[in-house]
């Protein structure tokens, strides 16, 4: 199902208390999927494929603030408030420009993997840089095997991984343009105000995990959103870039804890 130009997927009980999923750069709402399906247990639970990503089609801009309207659209249409709301890498920063414009919407943040600053940005994988960037990304990017599109997503991990089969297909769909345009607008957004300092104000619960080990952003940086008025911040030791494929189950655990212990009227 496309709504507002973004594939929705839904998972558990209709009635069950809601919980958005929001995947990172490129990627997908599959890349969700191990822990969707524990998650789904005591939620309702939606992932979204943002437009350009996965099964949702190109959008004219990628801009931070128009993907987070998208969204806010969606949940209107759902009749939903008061939600839950967790991103995963990039996912954050849409999550967290939803919860700006739109704090009826969001009860609660989580935060997986989120870059708090572009100052946190450690320098990136050979094989990243390879596909990512001029000269050789527009050569490389259209040739991507299964094999080299799991190869770059175990380059940002710190542990095996098995990488969902929809996961690397929604990988090999997203145009190079496409993703370098994503990356560039995340880029905006941080530049424009911290993460941190964005969600200072908003007076929102706020989870922040993060892998000890994660090679893309610093781990330490975590403990920027220390400055968010009673974030809790978790790191999960031997874990990378991408927890809810690296440790489903303590990702889950988290993320549970953290809504039920939230779910108190507002």
């Amino acid at each position: 199902m496309v709504v507002h130009g973004m594939h929705v997927v839904h998972d558990g009980p209709g009635q069950a208390p809601p919980l958005l999923l929001i995947h990172g750069s490129g990627a997908s709402g599959a890349s969700w999927g191990p822990v969707a399906g524990i998650l789904a247990a005591r939620h309702h639970v939606i992932r979204v494929d943002l437009p350009g990503c996965g099964q949702s089609p190109p959008a004219p801009s990628y801009a931070v603030p128009g993907q987070a309207a998208r969204v806010a659209a969606l949940l209107d249409d759902l009749g939903l408030r008061q939600v839950t709301v967790a991103g995963h890498s990039s996912g954050g920063y849409v999550a967290t420009a939803l919860a700006e414009q739109r704090p009826d919407l969001v009860r609660s943040l989580a935060l997986v993997s989120t870059g708090p600053s572009l100052g946190a940005l450690l320098p990136q994988p050979l094989i990243l840089r390879a596909l990512l960037a001029p000269p050789f990304g527009p050569i490389l990017w259209p040739r991507r095997s299964d094999a080299v599109i799991r190869k770059g997503i175990r380059a940002t991990t710190a542990r095996p991984v098995a990488i969902p089969d929809d996961a690397v297909a929604d990988l090999r769909s997203i145009a190079y343009r496409t993703f370098r345009r994503i990356l560039r607008a995340n880029s905006a957004y941080l530049a424009e105000q911290s993460v941190p300092d964005r969600l200072a104000g908003l007076g929102k619960p706020v989870l922040v995990v993060f892998g000890a080990a994660d090679p893309r952003w610093d781990p330490r940086s975590a403990h920027q959103y220390n400055a968010v008025p009673g974030a809790r911040v978790e790191l999960l030791p031997g874990v990378g870039h991408i927890p809810p494929l690296e440790a489903p189950e303590p990702t889950s655990e988290l993320l549970l804890h953290f809504a039920t212990a939230d779910a108190s009227p507002a």
